[in-house]
């Protein structure tokens, strides 16, 4: 795709992730050996696109690096117009500051991003790939999200809180700072492992220091380079991240023009409402300083759409915010899953109701009533998860009540009966694999006092503890109760407005009652009392009057057969007495006067709720800085759960809290009232009443781990930790000799130390990328190169690449001379490389050795 009137290159359409960098003003590609890797001087654009359950998602980025020209800046930024244009306003744009990317341009990068030092215009025009005689200090920061920056080569750049990397070409010397956790010293490791891999073709040696004095020789080689240290390193430097009382301050400004004018009007704060957005115009979203978003309505202005990213930077600059603060700009209809996180509901074109929509009384809107195979869901744990179903509910139950603040078991005849004065725990045990598991709810009644409900919470944590600390836990407030917890009740899930199950009841039941019953199954229905009035009534629903004489059942015109057959079976719980089918339009006299007589209530037609595909939310959770701070993993998977934190899972219908079993004791003990701050603090206004579900590490249920794309069981008993990653480095014994070049002082390996210093037995080959970007600049120089002897080095010729013919299937004499006959498959371009195995030289060389024999024996490439 090529656009006749602008500068762009051709842009291909196709998934995944496509670099150009600015370079004399025009759109340059960037090699995707160097992806990740961006120079201080530079700007560059970022397009990206994936699949949806809605079609593709693609998001375009421009990066401004701190060093970069003012002429650089604006051309990036018109050629993210002129991308837009061509993409027919598809695509969410984002204006990124070096070293304030936003999440979503994080993600794409997981093994972290590296900034070096000069740029285009300056003489530094060399991405080093696959070289040796390279000396410098990279500073690491970041748990979930990896910066390296190229600092000075100096003790001075050094803080105890931090991890850098020392890289001399040959050896990189990771320094873990004493007050780093394992989190920031696993993040480290894989990007030493990544710049192992990409940059050196696998042929660096990784040398870890995490205690000084147990690495003697590796620190003497950096003393060699940085010379002695004098005095004290510096403390920590913390991250400084914007807490969640920042984030919940939104703001919407119109913006518009008024005689030849540009006025900005703040029209509404939180909670925002998807009807406050006009077609006609362009907003401003200001997420306290933290973020700035543009949205452009389909009949805009051409000229204002054009202006978006101009408009937000004067915004940022009239407000008093940091120039860095980033800005994204979104077309409407192509809204970000971030953006509409922000209201209170969203919904779709062709959808009626938004977000998280709850039933009450008068509301005549019903959500369609799925059924489903439960058979299903260990197959399909993403069913689980949309279902909202650990399992078929075919478990067993326990249930007990507090009563003086201790838990006293309740007769199981009367399980389901839920009263509003009381609170409940309700264990459920199911197997999985052949052992057990539990759910542990804790149903919180509407009018039950504060210590019921903090003994509820204690009594469940003893509960738990009998159990192996193994349940998982589940808060559920009155009136919005999970899907599961309706299931386990088949059907009779009764919950009373107010009063106790108690044997001594402080007040006499009411004579007349009247319950709202929704269902079509045992699996879904519940039944709800209600003011017994007749403006509580609702046409689409099945309601049960019980009096002293009979019990009625009202059957609304829009009512289903199934809603009705559950209906009578409620009522025999809720009544002895006989019972009267009664239908819309038909009822006694007797029936209005026992509600008060008749009054109007919710009887307009009929229509389905459809719930708008919300976008599931990961976040580190840290109370460090003395708030609530939560970081966003975006485009998350298992992996992103670290053992030493607790992270949030959003799923808008309820909150989940992860328990790492390294995690800190503190945020471990706080980790529901961060919830419930979250809650609190959202910029939409949730509903505070959310179920918050506890999980702990290696107990995850399915309607959780259905919430992510692949989930392996066997993780937490077979995951390498660090201190496996760090000892798998290499095989000490594949080191025949290390040299290492400094200041023409050759150090022998007796000088170092074989525990700390490995090297990997991967290797990979690939051409030199001898121009700043792509092309090769005579003007550029390159370093010379050195190679480990365990690896065959390339031809003299200068590539030592081969066609796969004069490789595949040929005995060691056939060979070309020079070529190792062990690793044939080094001498392939990338190109052959990537067809014949269908993955790159960097995913082969990180699979299991046995793996890779197996394919190049398949590849005749053995």
């Amino acid at each position: 795709m090529a656009d006749g009137d602008t500068n762009l290159p051709t842009i291909e359409r196709r998934l995944g992730l496509q670099i150009w960098g600015i370079e004399n003003m025009k759109m340059v590609p960037v090699p995707e050996k160097a992806y990740g890797t961006f120079f201080e001087g530079d700007c560059y654009i970022i397009l990206h696109s994936k699949r949806t359950s809605r079609g593709t998602a693609v998001d375009l980025h421009y990066w401004i690096g701190k060093d970069s020209s003012q002429d650089e800046q604006g051309a990036a930024a018109m050629y993210v117009t002129q991308l837009d244009t061509a993409l027919r306003g598809n695509p969410v744009q984002h204006r990124e500051v070096q070293g304030h990317e936003s999440e979503t341009f994080q993600s794409y990068f997981r093994n972290g991003i590296i900034y070096k030092k000069g740029g285009v215009a300056s003489g530094f025009k060399h991405v080093e790939t696959n070289m040796y005689n390279i000396k410098r200090l990279l500073h690491v920061k970041g748990k979930k999200h990896v910066t390296a920056t190229e600092v000075a080569l100096s003790w001075d750049s050094f803080n105890k809180g931090d991890v850098f990397l020392l890289d001399l070409g040959k050896v990189l010397i990771q320094w873990n700072g004493p007050n780093c956790n394992i989190a920031e010293k696993s993040r480290g490791l894989a990007l030493a492992r990544s710049i192992r891999d990409s940059e050196r073709g696998g042929r660096a040696q990784i040398g870890i220091i995490d205690n000084e004095k147990d690495s003697p020789d590796l620190l003497k080689i950096m003393k060699m380079v940085l010379g002695e240290r004098r005095g004290e390193l510096r403390d920590a430097i913390p991250d400084t991240k914007a807490d969640e009382l920042q984030k919940a301050n939104v703001r919407l400004y119109h913006v518009y023009e008024k005689d030849n004018d540009l006025v900005v009007q703040e029209i509404a704060t939180r909670p925002l409402t998807q009807d406050l957005l006009q077609h006609e115009d362009c907003y401003i979203l200001d997420q306290g300083g933290f973020k700035i978003y543009v949205w452009r309505g389909k009949a805009s202005n051409q000229e204002e759409k054009k202006a978006a990213f101009t408009r937000a930077v004067g915004f940022i600059q009239a407000k008093g915010y940091s120039p860095s603060t980033n800005i994204e700009v979104i077309n409407d209809g192509a809204e970000s899953a971030m953006f509409k996180q922000l209201f209170q509901k969203w919904t779709e074109k062709d959808e009626t109701l938004g977000l998280g929509k709850v039933y009450t009384v008068g509301k005549t809107a019903k959500v369609e009533q799925v059924k489903f195979d439960t058979t299903q869901l260990h197959a399909r744990p993403e069913l689980a998860a949309e279902q909202r179903m650990v399992d078929d509910a075919s478990g067993d139950v326990e249930v007990w009540r507090i009563e003086d603040l201790q838990m006293q078991p309740v007769n199981p005849k009367t399980y389901g009966q839920f009263y509003g004065g009381d609170c409940y725990l309700v264990l459920y045990t199911y197997l999985r694999s052949g052992r057990p598991h539990y759910v542990l709810y804790m149903w919180q009644g509407r009018h039950a006092s504060v210590d019921e409900i903090t003994a509820c919470a204690l009594n469940a944590i003893e509960l738990d503890k009998k159990h192996g600390d193994e349940a998982v836990q589940v808060r559920v407030t009155m009136g919005k109760e999970p899907a599961h917890f309706l299931a386990i009740f088949k059907g009779k899930l009764i919950i009373y407005e107010g009063g106790t199950s108690r044997a001594q009841k402080s007040a006499p039941e009411p004579a007349i009652r009247l319950f709202q019953v929704r269902g079509t199954s045992e699996m879904n229905t519940k039944a709800t009392e209600v003011p017994a009035r007749a403006s509580s009534l609702n046409s689409n629903d099945v309601f049960l009057l019980a009096t002293n004489q009979v019990c009625y059942l009202w059957c609304g015109k829009g009512c289903s057969g199934d809603e009705r057959e559950m209906a009578k079976m409620v009522a025999d719980i809720v009544s002895r007495r006989d019972k009267h089918t009664i239908l819309e339009g038909q009822e006694p006299a007797e029936f209005w006067e026992a509600l008060g007589g008749k009054a109007p209530y919710a009887s307009e037609k009929r229509f389905q709720e459809q719930i708008t595909h919300y976008q599931p939310r990961l976040f580190e959770c840290s109370n460090q800085t003395g708030r609530f701070i939560m970081t966003e993993v975006v485009g998350f998977c298992q992996e992103d759960l670290d053992e030493d934190d607790v992270m949030l899972l959003d799923t808008w219908e309820e909150i989940f809290l992860w328990v790492g079993k390294a995690s800190n004791t503190y945020e471990r003990n706080e980790a529901i009232a961060s919830a419930k701050e979250y809650l609190k603090t959202h910029p939409a206004g949730r509903d505070l009443a959310t179920p918050i579900i506890l999980v702990k590490q290696g107990c995850e249920p399915l309607n959780f781990t259905g919430w992510f794309n692949a989930w392996d069981p066997y993780k937490w008993s077979d995951g390498k930790s660090y201190e496996e990653m760090k000892n798998s480095l290499g095989d000490m014994s594949a080191i025949s000799e290390i040299t290492v070049d400094l200041n023409n002082i050759s150090l022998s390996k007796k000088t170092l130390s074989m525990t700390n210093l490995a090297v990997s037995s991967t290797a990979s080959a690939s051409p030199e990328y001898k121009s700043h970007f792509n092309h090769n600049d005579s003007s550029s120089y390159t370093h010379s190169s050195s190679y480990n002897n365990s690896s065959p080095s390339p031809m003299p010729n200068g590539e030592g690449i081969y066609s796969r013919e004069v490789l595949m299937n040929k005995t060691v004499d056939e060979l070309p001379e020079g070529v190792d006959p062990t690793k044939k498959e080094y001498y392939l371009s990338d190109a052959d490389f990537h067809d014949i195995f269908g993955k790159s030289k960097h995913e082969f060389y990180q699979m299991p050795k046995w793996k890779q024999q197996n394919e190049k024996k398949q590849c005749g490439l053995f």
